[in-house]
């Protein structure tokens, strides 16, 4: 009787009261292993034993297995709650371990940055720029946020999980140019990026080429300023002038505006006249301007003196072999007039017709 009674209170004491539940590690984070592990409290070891884990009444894993430990390959903040394990004896019945809080930690952002594309923050007027914020660390959903201008103009805000999030502005504009900076939060706070400088540059517009003559006529030897200029265009440009498309010389505006160019006229300097204007964005050429240069007023003059002298000099010659051909006639004629031999009188006596011969 007395074994007997021995035997029951040894069976009440031996069998386990409680399950205790561990997490290792203590404090899990965003995006990291968690390990889950059932311990049972025995007076002496209970084989055959089962296990299961539970979040908010809700199984995890198989839902009974061999294993007192459960391995959770990745946890993230919305894991955070009250987990628990239970073990079925083989006797069927079920232990429950007393509830645990677990926190699932977030790894608050670090190193935030605003880089562009393209790089280095100069972009052309109409292009597309895209503005990328990223951080180098973070967990969980993390929101990020676009500011222009040393005010904080909020442009845009994406909350999403990943490291990296882009603002795009399909077209630039010149007023585009701006500060801009970034900031990205998980829950513990935002984390700002340093300013970066947008520059918009802007590709020259068609040039207007203006020539000025010292008169109403542009004559040789007059020196004309040609003045090429694009009303708009990001500096420095350059500057090139043409005549007949043949490069007469080049100058640079660095702070924008227009050149002058000053030309020495020349009889051949006619022709049609042209300008470009190039940033580097594009080249862009002005249209054809007309110039004839013309010859002063004296030397017209004097071209007309020669040429009056050398008609009346070729003129004087040709009457002079005119005279001479009539005399050198009229000496052959009279010589026809006598036989060979005939002795030539010494007194001017005889008078000769250039028609016929006669002794008057």
């Amino acid at each position: 009787m007395l074994l007997r009674l021995l035997t029951l209170l040894c069976a009440l004491l031996c069998e386990p009261t409680a399950l205790l539940l561990k997490v290792s590690p203590p404090r899990p984070v965003d995006g990291n292993p968690m390990t889950l592990t059932c311990e049972s409290q025995f007076a002496r070891p209970e084989p055959h034993l089962q296990f299961r884990f539970m979040r908010h009444s809700q199984v995890l894993g198989r839902d009974w297995d061999n294993s007192s430990q459960l391995q959770v390959a990745a946890v993230w903040s919305g894991d955070t709650g009250v987990y628990w394990c239970e073990a079925k004896t083989a006797a069927r019945r079920t232990i429950r371990s007393g509830g645990i809080w677990i926190q699932v930690q977030r790894v608050p952002v670090g190193n935030v940055r605003l880089e562009t594309q393209p790089p280095g923050g100069h972009v052309a007027e109409g292009e597309k720029l895209v503005l990328v914020c990223s951080v180098t660390q973070a967990t969980g959903d993390i929101s990020f946020l676009w500011y222009r201008g040393a005010l904080g103009l909020n442009l845009e805000t994406k909350t999403q999980r990943s490291l990296t999030a882009k603002l795009e502005i399909p077209a630039v504009r010149e007023s585009d140019a701006d500060q801009y900076y970034c900031a990205a939060d998980n829950g513990h706070g935002p984390s700002i990026s340093t300013l970066v400088n947008i520059v918009v540059t802007i590709p020259v517009s068609r040039p207007g080429l203006t020539l000025s003559t010292p008169g109403a006529q542009a004559l040789v030897g007059d020196t004309v300023e040609l003045h090429c200029e694009a009303q708009r265009g990001s500096p420095p440009i350059l500057y090139r002038f043409y005549c007949n498309d043949v490069t007469l010389g080049s100058s640079s505006a660095p702070s924008g505006g227009g050149v002058s160019f000053n030309l020495s006229l020349t009889a051949e300097h006619s022709g049609n006249y042209s300008c470009e204007a190039d940033n580097g964005l594009r080249a862009q050429r002005s249209e054809l301007v007309p110039l004839r240069v013309t010859a002063p007023i004296e030397d017209k003059i004097d071209l007309t003196s020669v040429v009056t002298e050398g008609l009346f000099g070729i003129l004087g010659l040709i009457i002079i072999v005119l005279f001479f051909g009539c005399w050198l006639k009229r000496k052959i004629a009279q010589m026809s007039c006598f036989p060979r031999g005939f002795p030539w009188p010494r007194s001017p006596q005889f008078h000769y017709s250039s028609s016929e011969c006669q002794v008057r």
